[in-house]
């Protein structure tokens, strides 16, 4: 589902402005209208300002306590605190709802309807998707319906006020995680390492096998060559010289004992 409305910024810078400024019962008038502006879903730099602050100490002091509660709570806070806080609006009802819907989401994926007809307060299922539906078109969250099995599967969701108090738990989890990256890029590194001893390992030995074997393949080669040669030579020499050189003296020897044979 796409979004058509998104978190507005400015809208909540305008009002910081006019905070800063406000006093006696301007400052809860001006809370009200935060808390049903649309678009506005964070409300922790508000909550900081000195004049709101100051609230605590005043007649006011639901209203900080209301401030208190959409920047950090849910909407079950809200019905046990009730009594004690001003009354809340429609629109401002939806609001913390969606505020709800988000803490949900930042915490489960897949969150069954069950889950939010009890936090939400809500029986009936038409009216839980609608307001789903307005969630998810102000942007703060993004997902899908699955209305067969009953649940709000969720791919997105803004993030909200943190709590000081949480801060230091929040930096110990980020550091605890560096501190595992750290670790994990430090075997790599060394998996890295021995990968590349392994290959220069392998190529020198490579290269050893192939020197070896073109050594070899020369060594037999000449010593074929010799062989061959040592051979021809061994049966030339048994072999002695040609027949016809053989026979030549003979018949020389047969002339010469004709003629000899002659003279007498």
């Amino acid at each position: 589902m796409a979004g058509e409305q998104k978190p507005s910024s400015s809208l909540l810078e305008q009002f910081i402005l006019l905070a800063k400024g406000a006093k006696g019962s301007a400052l809860p008038a001006l809370i009200n209208q935060v808390l049903e502006a649309p678009g506005v879903y964070v409300f922790g730099e508000l909550l900081d300002l000195p004049p709101v602050q100051e609230l605590a100490d005043s007649p006011h002091s639901g209203y900080l306590q209301l401030l208190n509660l959409f920047a950090y709570g849910t909407y079950p806070d809200y019905v046990a605190l009730k009594d004690t806080l001003p009354e809340l609006s429609a629109v401002q009802k939806n609001k913390l709802k969606h505020l709800t819907i988000v803490s949900l989401a930042s915490r489960m994926k897949c969150i069954p309807y069950s889950v939010l007809l009890k936090d939400l307060d809500m029986r009936n299922l038409r009216e839980l998707e609608d307001l789903i539906i307005e969630a998810v078109y102000t942007d703060i969250i993004q997902g899908k319906l699955d209305q067969r099995n009953h649940v709000l599967e969720v791919d997105f969701c803004i993030g909200r006020d943190i709590p000081k108090k949480d801060i230091t738990s929040i930096v110990k989890t980020l550091q605890e995680w560096c501190d595992g990256c750290e670790a994990v890029l430090m075997g790599i590194e060394q998996q890295v390492l021995r990968a590349n001893q392994y290959k220069e390992n392998h190529i020198r030995t490579q290269q050893q096998i192939e020197t070896e074997v073109t050594n070899i393949k020369k060594t037999l080669k000449a010593t074929a060559s010799s062989t061959a040669q040592d051979t021809d030579q061994h049966l030339a020499e048994r072999e002695g010289p040609p027949l016809a050189e053989q026979r030549q003296p003979t018949k020389k020897m047969s002339k010469v004992k004709g003629l000899v044979s002659s003279r007498h």
